[in-house]
């Protein structure tokens, strides 16, 4: 599991994001030596912007800007791996999640398909966990009208494949509101459409199962362990 925070970036860390989010474009790669000339800074910054950003090292950073398979481990079955998601499960990022729920007002839960579904779930529970207006929504439309500076926007979907959600950040962004994305299969396509990513699982289904094919198991784990640390803290 892997919690990615564009939204806690320093203005310069921004910028250095920036720059290598565009040379990654036109270059095969990018030495950390290279990345500190390319934004003017020193290996250390580049070294600890990385590990701010959520990843654990620049080579880890670099397989992710790039595309590239960050441990990803097949597993002979659904049952096996889950159980490799459980044992691999990251409860500080239970703890980031309620952290952002405590700091907005307005919780809007997105998802197409099978994650909409997901998301109305996560709806019901959290409305008998807590006093916050809450809603899920599945439409680009509700969004803008639903959305503003208050707002926390959940996105899921299993593996960002099936549907550009630019257009959706785009409207939130517009509104003043902050977009997390909840995704279970790793993609680089997603960066740019959120603040903030939780990466559940290296674990990936089958490749040749369409997205709306594929289970959302992981999703209902994490949420009910979401849901039983609110309730303890209570």
């Amino acid at each position: 599991m892997t919690n990615i925070d564009l939204s806690n970036l320093n203005t310069l860390e921004k910028e250095i994001f920036n720059i290598l989010m565009a040379e990654s474009k036109i270059k095969s790669d990018i030495k950390i030596n290279q990345a500190a000339e390319l934004c003017n800074c020193s290996v250390s910054k580049i070294s600890k912007f990385v590990k701010k950003l959520g990843f654990t090292n620049y080579k880890q950073y670099m397989n992710f800007l790039y595309g590239r398979e960050m441990n990803v481990i097949q597993s002979t079955s659904e049952l096996s791996r889950i159980k490799k998601v459980i044992d691999d499960f990251d409860q500080s990022m239970v703890d980031a999640f309620i952290d952002l729920f405590d700091s907005h007002e307005k919780i809007v839960l997105f998802g197409y398909g099978p994650s909409l579904i997901v998301a109305q779930y996560f709806e019901y529970r959290l409305r008998i966990s807590s006093n916050k207006f809450i809603i899920s929504i599945s439409d680009e439309i509700s969004v803008e009208s639903t959305v503003d500076e208050s707002t926390l926007l959940v996105v899921f979907t299993a593996t960002g494949a099936f549907k550009s959600f630019e257009s959706i950040y785009n409207a939130s962004k517009k509104k003043g509101g902050e977009v997390l994305i909840i995704v279970e299969e790793y993609n680089t396509a997603l960066f740019s459409n959120c603040d903030r990513i939780f990466w559940l699982s290296k674990f990936p289904q089958p490749e040749h199962l369409k997205p709306h094919e594929k289970s959302r198991t992981v999703f209902f784990i994490f949420i009910e362990e979401v849901i039983q640390k609110m309730i303890a803290n209570k």
